[in-house]
């Protein structure tokens, strides 16, 4: 905590919002305390009407007596003035003079009621500090008030405090002694004042360097999307490029072995780029769109559809299974079916040749389960709380070489998550892992 606001000011880059936001909080404040303490009058009032003689019979009576109907006049016009401060702020959106003003105003009138009230008490204030005290403590916590405000209402309380003690006709020696009392409750109101106010600038401080640092991060993923988005853009016309003249060369009758070898590497490294800056703009997409447009989808067609692509991988066979027809959802076809492929390309990898890989379809209550399970090499159980954020340690070259962008199973994560649903992975080396996807009946 900045010590410094004990006897100082806020930096002059938060000045003017801070000084903004107390203004609002302590009309609000000053609104609340308003109402409870006429309130409490109202009270005071009707009871002298309800048991009059027992009341009337008090010490110093009729001293309460003017006092409560002096506070009963004076409040609501504190109680009315911050509706009408309230208002005004709203419409200007920034604090005034007269505000603040009507702030202090405020403060004064509650910390001179309660040291009234001490007074007529007793004579000796000493002897009866209670509501002179609730009054300081209760301005100290619900107004912020700056240093120099708060400096202005000790001098003005010090003085009325005076002018009591000199109307109560006191011996100079109480004079002397209640006047230490009082410069010890104002110090101590000096204190608690500044510790408020300084507990409220740093977390009004901190709250406005968050929200800074949020909007820059904000605009630096805004950037580094636009700039994705332009070199994903432009990589693929060179790549796309190399891709024809290759496919050209094929073309040649004298094509030599060796030459035919190179031609494959240079179509699949082309192809290996372009699943790269898909996986990379689809990372941006999904990472600003977190609405996306659904539809009701039928979801034994889709994951058949999605399974029948990979009946060309000879080395694993990937099989379909489902106990529940028809089963509906709400997805999109695109994106989901790119959950599914992804799965399946991630669990084809890890496989080891001849393996299964199995698709399951099924229903669980008011969810749609899909599992993707493989039986292959599994994963670490160092690795697993990483395996869903991008480019962890989590990304592995697979058993046959296939290289990992790091994107693939966050993509699917965020896909899933966008149609509120959920994922989850269960693994165990050696024997394989599965990828648990939960999506709500359509």
């Amino acid at each position: 905590m900045d010590t410094n606001f004990f006897f100082n000011n806020l930096p002059k880059k938060y000045r003017t919002s801070y000084r903004n936001f107390y203004t609002y909080q302590n009309l609000i404040a000053m609104r609340a305390a308003s109402g409870v303490f006429l309130l409490i009058n109202v009270i005071i009032r009707i009871l002298y009407f309800v048991f009059p003689v027992s009341l009337t019979k008090a010490q110093n009576f009729p001293e309460f007596n003017t006092s409560n109907w002096i506070f009963l006049a004076i409040t609501p016009l504190f109680l009315a003035a911050s509706y009408l401060l309230i208002l005004d702020f709203k419409k200007r959106q920034k604090g005034t003079q007269l505000m603040a003003f009507t702030v202090f105003l405020f403060s004064l009138y509650i910390i001179t009621c309660g040291m009234y009230s001490s007074f007529i008490t007793t004579s000796d204030p000493s002897n009866a500090l209670t509501l002179y005290l609730i009054a300081l403590c209760l301005i100290s916590a619900i107004c912020v008030l700056e240093y120099y405000e708060t400096f202005m209402l000790l001098i003005a309380v010090e003085i009325f405090f005076t002018a009591l003690l000199l109307y109560s006709q006191v011996s100079p020696t109480q004079m002397l002694y209640n006047q230490l009392i009082s410069v010890i409750l104002l110090s101590a109101f000096y204190l608690i004042s500044r510790y408020f106010f300084t507990y409220k600038a740093n977390s009004y401080q901190q709250v406005l360097q968050i929200r800074e640092k949020n909007e820059l991060i904000g605009k630096a993923n805004e950037f580094k999307n636009q700039v994705l988005g332009m070199v994903a853009h432009d990589l693929r016309n060179p790549i796309g490029a190399v891709e024809s003249i290759a496919m050209m060369m094929e073309l040649d009758d004298d094509v030599s072995a060796d030459t035919q070898e190179n031609i494959d590497m240079i179509k699949a490294s082309c192809e290996k780029a372009r699943s790269i800056i898909t996986d990379l703009l689809d990372a941006a997409k999904n990472e600003n769109n977190t609405q996306i447009a659904t539809e009701r989808t039928e979801l034994n067609q889709l994951l058949k559809a999605a399974v029948s692509g990979w009946k060309t991988e000879k080395k694993v066979q990937v099989v379909f299974t489902s106990n529940v027809n028809p089963v509906f959802a709400l997805i999109n076809k695109e994106k989901f079916f790119r959950v599914v492929d992804n799965l399946v390309s991630n669990a084809v990898k890890f496989s080891k040749d001849y393996d299964r890989v199995d698709v399951r379809l099924s229903q669980l209550n008011k969810e749609v389960v899909i599992e993707v399970q493989d039986y292959g090499m599994g994963i670490p159980a160092q690795m697993l709380p990483d395996i869903f954020t991008r480019f962890t340690k989590a990304g592995r070259t697979g058993l046959r070489g296939e290289k990992s962008t790091g994107l693939g199973l966050s993509i699917v994560r965020q896909i899933v998550e966008s149609h509120n649903g959920t994922i989850k992975v269960e693994s165990a080396e050696g024997r394989g892992s599965v990828f648990i996807v939960k999506l709500p009946l359509g």
